[in-house]
């Protein structure tokens, strides 16, 4: 830890009265020309001569504070809590994230370790980009595969972390990856991704521009892949002319971590560290994740080759951020510095994870009632790969809990003392030959789990087999990725002879995206997707199970009938993805989400017509017409019927998650923007058409998919 001195202290940096900019140049006006290079790695060295403590600008905080060396609350994976459909849920998890990142510094400053990655106040979070194929293994980072959706949550996301204190930020959020990022994992770092005007500004970059433009996003992220033959993070039409010039992006850039060294070990588009390092900077990458790349830099200044004032820019943001943070004024100043590690798993916090973990969860399928479960049932048989898993249920870039609830253990305590609940794993993910002995062990489960009431199979996948850069070997997974959406077919082999029970067999899922399951859909009678749930992730299984909750998310993604329904992986045209321009009959659709009531919609009212570059304004009721509480997602979708350019089939333009006793209505009500109405020509392009528009307010996607929890209104309007 830096030591301040007395010479140290007179620097004019050192005055709180200054504005932020003004310190900011001060700090880089003090550094030589070696120190300059040194802070612009991702582990900046300490310089003692003018106080400046060293600091590691790496750190996560997916779903919670990550990967620190202390307990924290761990919530739901990212696209869990998309399936929320709940921005307040959201933001107030991002700040109690906060918070417990504040108590992480505070002990890290205290024990002089700023040095240390995971343990600094730059979140390189949230992982905004389109999740555009199922296939991906990060995809469950992300907040599904709309853009509205993603822009909307992440938006809460970046508000709830960095705060609204009118000088300090809370903590700073980071954008990522800058842009045209989906997968594959085994191929990131050499990937040339190609795509049309349309579907760059149509798809991939209006969630940075809104987190950019309206968020006031503190950093930005650049990817592995080259776009358009350039690497991301030296790109002219990415870094330099969109971020920088079009939308006026003024905080840092960071590379993906050794993204710079891709250039020209895996691109082939530079010559060495030296020319990669040239060109990240003066496209506006203003530090490197790494240690290696830009120290290249020194020598480059020194010959001529970079202008010193392109690195003063760059720490100019640096230490923006560092003084926005607080990090040179006194603790007594800055609101955030004094969090006590008491906040660490705050009741509150552990609260909230529970609260977002039901939340998350979607009941996709309930067929004659199935669910809730009689918690007085004689016995209950437990069985799967993930029902006494724990990894599972934390998802990638996690934070390490205290105590994390399976869901084994969420249905023993819910149950009451008279009923027996029997556990057996029954099998491991996926095995690489479905043969008789195989089959002969699932029957042995079957016929020691017949004699129960019920049967919970708690199988999917896991972050074990889909995730960043992994290094599996397990048939239908590759480096992270998935070569097929499928369920594993042992998974399927076992269900059929527990269906073959004659027992009501109840499927819940763990996920970290769509998941194929066509027999699953048409045999059994209920399937519960609870994605990774977090530390209170089986709490929130058997509150579901069990009718003490009654489920109300919604899915963030299409979930595709088979692997025939995808197009090539590599391919980054939209054609055929996602919900908006997927052709086919998806087997549950975006949007889509059961519950144990129902909802009616009546009394739409939109307007006629509105003239071009106006707002409007759709309303109508929505009513609990079932005997049980619970929760509705309303969404309005929009399509242009008569527009023979490209277009979505529709698109999402808002939604509400609301609470509605048994028996209560409420109108609700949106105002769609000019924006809303509008679409992309094929040079990229923003405009709004003239004509006919037609519009749905419900519980889902008009006539898409099997029925959802209410039913769906539409109407049409005339943009003049």
């Amino acid at each position: 830890m830096a030591i301040l001195t007395a010479s140290a202290q007179q620097f004019p940096f050192r005055d709180t009265t200054l504005p932020f900019e003004q310190r900011a140049r001060d700090i880089v006006a003090h550094l030589t020309l070696e120190e300059k290079v040194g802070q612009m790695l991702h582990a900046a060295p300490a310089i003692l001569r003018l106080g400046i403590p060293a600091y590691n600008w790496w750190n996560e905080a997916l779903h919670g504070a990550a990967r620190t060396p202390f307990p924290v609350t761990c919530f739901p994976q990212a696209i869990g809590m998309a399936a929320t459909w709940d921005t307040a849920s959201l933001r107030l998890m991002a700040h109690f994230t906060a918070v417990e990142g504040r108590a992480v510094h505070n002990q890290a400053v205290a024990l002089g370790r700023t040095n240390e990655e995971y343990l600094g106040l730059t979140y390189w979070t949230p992982n905004v980009n389109i999740f555009r194929d199922p296939r991906w293994g990060r995809g469950q980072e992300t907040y599904g595969e709309d853009p509205c959706l993603t822009a909307t949550m992440g938006l809460a996301f970046v508000h709830g972390l960095q705060g609204d204190h009118p000088k300090y930020l809370k903590a700073a959020a980071c954008a990522k990856h800058f842009a045209v990022h989906s997968g594959p994992e085994p191929t990131r770092h050499s990937d040339n991704v190609h795509t049309s005007d349309y579907d760059l500004w149509d798809t991939y970059l209006p969630v940075f521009r809104t987190l950019v433009t309206t968020g006031g996003v503190a950093g930005v992220m650049c990817a592995y892949n080259a776009y358009r033959d350039q690497p991301c993070c030296a790109n002219d039409l990415l870094m330099n002319d969109i971020l920088r010039k079009q939308w006026g992006f003024s905080g840092y850039a960071v590379s993906d971590c050794w993204a710079l060294s891709d250039f020209f070990q895996f691109h082939h588009t530079h010559r060495d560290a030296r020319q990669s390092a040239t060109d990240a900077l003066v496209h506006g990458t203003d530090i490197e994740c790494g240690n290696s790349v830009y120290t290249a830099l020194l020598e480059a200044t020194k010959s001529g080759t970079v202008r010193e004032e392109h690195l003063d820019t760059a720490l100019q943001r640096l230490f923006l951020i560092r003084l926005r943070l607080g990090m040179f004024d006194p603790a007594s100043a800055v609101p955030y510095a004094l969090t006590p590690a008491s906040a660490l798993e705050a009741p509150e916090h552990r609260a909230h994870a529970l609260k977002m973990a039901r939340q998350s969860i979607v009941l996709l399928k309930n067929e004659n009632n199935t669910l809730p479960l009689r918690k007085n049932l004689r016995k209950i048989a437990v069985i799967g790969p993930n029902a006494d898993n724990a990894t599972a249920l934390l998802g990638n870039y996690h934070g390490t809990p205290t105590t994390v609830t399976t869901v084994l253990q969420g249905i023993r305590a819910k149950v009451g003392v008279h009923t027996e609940v029997w556990y057996e794993k029954g099998m491991e993910f996926a095995d690489d030959t479905l043969d008789d002995l195989l089959q002969t062990r699932f029957s042995d489960v079957a016929r020691r789990a017949g004699d129960a009431d019920a049967i919970v199979f708690v199988g999917g996948i896991s972050p074990e087999l889909e995730g960043e850069d992994l290094k599996v070997k397990i048939k239908g997974f590759h480096g992270g990725d998935r070569t097929t959406i499928h369920l594993p077919e042992t998974q399927t082999a076992l269900l059929q002879q527990l269906k073959a029970t004659g027992k009501p067999v109840v499927f819940v899922l763990l996920t970290g995206s769509a998941v194929a399951m066509p027999w699953e859909a048409d045999n059994l009678p209920a399937i519960v997707n609870a994605w990774y749930g977090g530390q209170s992730g089986g709490t929130a299984v058997a509150d579901v199970l069990f009718g003490d909750y009654n489920p109300a998310g919604r899915l963030p993604v299409t979930f595709y009938r088979s692997d025939a329904d995808l197009p090539d992986f590599k391919n980054y045209d939209m054609d055929n993805r996602t919900y908006r321009y997927f052709r086919g009959k998806p087997q549950y659709s975006f949007g889509y989400g059961l519950s144990y009531t129902a909802f009616r919609y009546g009394k739409l009212q939109v307007p006629r017509s509105v003239a071009l570059g106006q707002p409007l304004t759709v309303t109508a009721t929505v009513k609990n017409t079932g005997k049980m509480d619970g929760e509705e997602v309303v969404q309005v979708y929009v399509s242009h019927p008569d527009w023979s350019g490209r277009a979505p089939v529709r698109a999402l333009k808002a939604f509400r998650r609301v609470a509605l006793r048994a028996g209560e209505s409420r109108t609700v009500a949106f105002t769609l923007q000019p924006e809303d109405l509008s679409l992309v020509d094929e040079q990229g392009r923003v405009f709004q058409p003239k004509g006919r528009v037609n519009l749905s307010i419900g519980g889902g996607q008009p006539g898409a998919g099997p029925k959802t929890s209410g039913n769906v209104l539409a109407g049409s309007i005339w943009v003049k």
